[in-house]
């Protein structure tokens, strides 16, 4: 999972080929009650959801990590070190059905199969459904389409481009938005597998049922009942130019990401050439800091209008289409929604088809949005001030009684809400 490339997926399972214990080597340590033989000649043995489940790499006893893709067992205990698309995105679906994230993340997925041998051992039985029980049936906007591998239909092309935009043009590391948004699509929303929700419970409390929780044990990192007026000073104006700008640093010096460290000096040294002579070194530092402001700014309100007012918790391995409706909305469609946001205004359909092309996403949204009313299930979209608004505290809909704007859109965490919310769990129960 997580759309690498074609050559570096398959330099990781082939490493995967040489260091993982064979199904046969392992059908003679593992004590496996349950287990059955495949039918004669195939070789592969059959599981249960049960035994699947208990190998999710958490708990006390074992770490195994097995995973099920298109009812295929696989074990990626040792590999998900070594995935391209890193380590805890493929780990974030250990004991789970990880079929639709393979297909939605993965460009030449006949290449991809070609190097999951090694890594199968088995097989779901034949009485066991296709996905767990408790599942339901059913130049910052240029990098990012890059880093989707939604430009070219190479993916080692997209990659090479990525690392030029984001590296040379925005100076951060390619590995470092990997290692992040990749795990943010493959589990939007999900508290400890998604970090764009980190920032609970350091900073906010996010989120109707993890506030309550923070409440009721009595924990207060922060005055959470003020935090949709504190957003305004930690949030936008300081997440890139007081975090993000240092943090690349240490993020590809600690994972000896030397190639990004290159390419992100390749921004400096030519930003310093051009307006040193212009500027001086203090002009200089102001103009780098004004325009991380300025970037700050921008990319927060965008990328959290469509996820902050949603629904957040831990991961309840609910079906891929309803864990990313659950934890995105859309924002109207307009000439200026689609320059401004990146075509994010689209982030339904963006987070159901990650390598889909952004300018494609307005052609299937009729079809999702059709499907949604099909099934029943909540398809969002707002205009662009009320889903800023709405980060912060509810507002309604002109038109729309209070309770029936609730209902309409379904928003009940915004910072304000969740911090009261916390506040009547910290001091009541």
């Amino acid at each position: 999972m997580g759309g690498e490339p074609a050559g570096r997926f398959s330099r990781g399972w082939k490493g995967a080929r040489r260091a993982e214990p064979s199904p046969a080597k392992r059908s003679r340590t593992e004590p496996s009650p349950s287990m059955e033989d495949s039918e004669p000649g195939r070789g592969l043995r059959r599981f249960t959801w049960e035994e699947i489940g208990q190998r999710n790499g958490r708990g006390p006893g074992t770490q195994e990590r097995w995973l099920v893709i298109e009812r295929k067992v696989y074990d990626i205990s040792h590999f998900c070190r070594r995935h391209p698309g890193g380590s805890r995105v493929i780990s974030h679906y250990a004991g789970q059905d990880a079929t639709d994230p393979f297909i939605a993340f993965h460009l030449d997925k006949t290449l991809v199969r070609k190097y999951m041998g090694p890594l199968l051992i088995g097989e779901l039985a034949p009485d066991q459904p296709s996905f767990e029980p408790s599942k339901n049936a059913q130049a910052g906007w240029l990098q990012h389409d890059f880093g989707h591998l939604s430009v070219f239909s190479k993916s080692r092309w997209n990659h090479w481009v990525h690392k030029f935009v984001i590296g040379h043009l925005k100076g951060a590391p390619a590995s470092w938005w990997n290692h992040l948004h990749f795990q943010h699509h493959a589990k939007p929303n999900c508290f400890r597998k998604d970090p764009d929700v980190n920032m609970h419970p350091l900073f906010f409390a996010l989120g109707k049922t993890l506030s309550v929780e923070l409440g009721v044990q009595k924990k207060k990192f922060m005055p959470y009942n003020h935090q949709h007026k504190y957003f305004f000073i930690i949030g936008p104006p300081a997440l890139v130019p007081l975090y993000f700008q240092w943090y690349v640093f240490y993020f590809v010096v600690q994972r000896k990401q030397w190639v990004d460290l290159a390419w992100m000096l390749t921004f400096y040294i030519r930003f310093f050439l051009t307006y040193l002579p212009l500027l001086g070194v203090k002009g200089i530092l102001g103009l780098h800091l004004l325009v991380r402001f300025i970037e700050s700014n921008w990319f927060v309100w965008v990328t959290q209008m469509n996820h902050i007012p949603m629904h957040i918790d831990y991961d309840k391995n609910v079906d891929w289409f309803s864990t990313q409706l659950q934890a995105t909305c859309n924002v109207h469609q307009s000439f200026f929604n689609d320059w401004f946001s990146g075509h994010l205004n689209f982030q339904i359909e963006h987070h159901l088809f990650p390598t889909m092309p952004r300018h494609n996403y307005w052609k299937v949204a009729p079809l999702v949005k059709s499907l949604c009313a099909k099934h029943g299930i909540e398809y969002q979209c707002k205009p662009l001030l009320t889903a800023f608004a709405d980060i912060v505290q509810y507002v309604s809909t002109p038109g729309l009684p209070w309770v029936e704007g609730f209902q309409h859109y379904g928003v009940n965490n915004s910072l304000k809400d969740s911090g009261e919310l916390w506040l009547d769990a910290y001091l009541h129960k």
